[in-house]
């Protein structure tokens, strides 16, 4: 049995980034993960320009005067003319500092004194203290020409997509989505829809790994509930390994008798790991279909949930070509007890509180295993490291969900 460590390092040791690349718009690459450096080649801003509404003027002729002629109007989008020494030009927000200004005074500290009938205007500035530079951004202040602004794996953001925009840049070079196969297994599962039945359950996982490769903008192979035989098994797994590039099972991994994925496994693949010192989710198996990467996680929905977000997830952001794998902690001081310490390391279903002008973490009063209304009640997992108390006030790892399901 591997440590939680020695497993995550194991299966991200085996995960191979996919080599298949598009060329896609920038408006279309939300969540998608670059296939290659953003190199910029222009500076942005492109010319210094203003930062606000005002007067653009030489910090040269503030020392001398503090009323001026008003020599010109420049807009956004529009090019001023040199600026006629000893005045001043009525400047925009964004607009490019005429040559020959050095400053921009915010239009809050001037006030006009005269304005003629040809439409002539004389400000005066009351602003005391002024410098050069003052409200202006200079060119490539944000971004220098050939600067790298997001490296070859980044998941795209909103934010990102924005900035590739600022540098004018119509396309970005992505990775294809992965294909993820998945099916469940279990005699005793029904689908949602059907009639109840004495001894059977609904069918939570299928939905669970629905939301969750979708949600990570995988290409999803739905191949629904498997019959538990052998020869179900084996032809459910073939299938899936010819339409994938990685498979996802769930149930069938533990020592039952109507458990067949470790002998449909051996028979078409080999079996790497079978278990992990961890709670939930001990029965997590890794191996491969032929050449097609395989993961069973197990039958039971909390731990299923636990066992995709914790190495499913990484594993495949991995084979996606993304840099940023595992969800960072959130140091927090414990608002519960946790005094019987076990050998596995735990992951608790955990939510953040406010109290005391402070954020802290509590746990949900029943962690066991098949209460999958702790998943939803939570925002994230608590580590419980293995032989370990936790007395209220202690310093616990918090994992939320949202960055692990982004």
């Amino acid at each position: 049995m591997k440590t939680f460590d020695e497993a995550l390092f194991y299966l991200l040791s085996k995960a191979q980034v996919t080599q298949k690349t598009t060329q896609i718009a920038v408006r279309e690459a939300f969540s998608r993960v670059l296939a290659q450096d953003i190199i910029s080649p222009v500076n942005v801003p492109a010319y210094d320009n203003s930062m606000m509404d005002g007067y653009a003027l030489h910090s040269y002729d503030l020392e001398h005067n503090n009323v001026f002629e008003v020599s010109q109007r420049i807009a956004a989008g529009q090019k001023g003319q040199p600026l006629k020494p000893g005045t001043v030009a009525r400047i925009f927000t964004g607009a490019p500092i005429p040559e020959g200004a050095n400053l921009v005074v915010m239009q809050e500290h001037t006030e006009e004194i005269a304005s003629s009938e040809n439409g002539q205007k004389t400000i005066q500035i009351n602003e005391k203290t002024t410098r050069p530079g003052q409200n202006i951004r200079v060119i490539g202040e944000d971004i220098t020409e050939n600067a790298v602004i997001l490296k070859q794996g980044q998941k795209l953001r909103a934010q990102d997509l924005g900035l590739i925009s600022s540098i004018g840049l119509p396309e970005v070079l992505v990775y294809e989505p992965i294909k993820v196969a998945t099916f469940t297994t279990g005699d005793e599962l029904l689908e949602p829809g059907q009639a109840p039945e004495f001894g059977k359950v609904f069918n939570a996982n299928r939905a669970v790994l629905t939301g969750a490769i979708q949600n990570l903008g995988f290409e999803w192979i739905d191949l629904g509930r498997v019959e538990d035989t052998l020869e179900a098994t084996v032809a459910a797994m073939q299938k899936a390994a010819s339409l994938a590039d990685v498979v996802i099972t769930t149930g069938g991994v533990s020592v039952g008798e109507e458990d067949h994925i470790k002998p449909a496994i051996e028979q078409l693949g080999s079996l790497d790991m079978w278990s992990v010192k961890m709670k939930p989710g001990k029965p997590l198996a890794y191996g491969q279909i032929g050449q097609t990467p395989f993961i069973g996680l197990p039958g039971n929905p909390v731990s299923a949930f636990a066992t995709f977000n914790l190495f499913a997830r990484p594993f495949l952001l991995k084979m996606q070509g993304a840099n940023e794998l595992k969800a960072k902690p959130l140091w927090l001081e414990a608002d519960f007890e946790w005094l019987k310490p076990g050998f596995r390391r735990e992951f608790a279903r955990a939510r953040l509180v406010n109290k005391y002008q402070k954020t802290l973490v509590e746990i949900f009063p029943n962690q066991g295993s098949g209460v999958l209304t702790s998943t939803t009640w939570a925002d994230g997992f608590v580590v419980i490291p293995e032989d370990t108390a936790i007395q209220r006030g202690d310093v616990v790892a918090f994992y939320p969900f949202n960055p692990i399901q982004e």
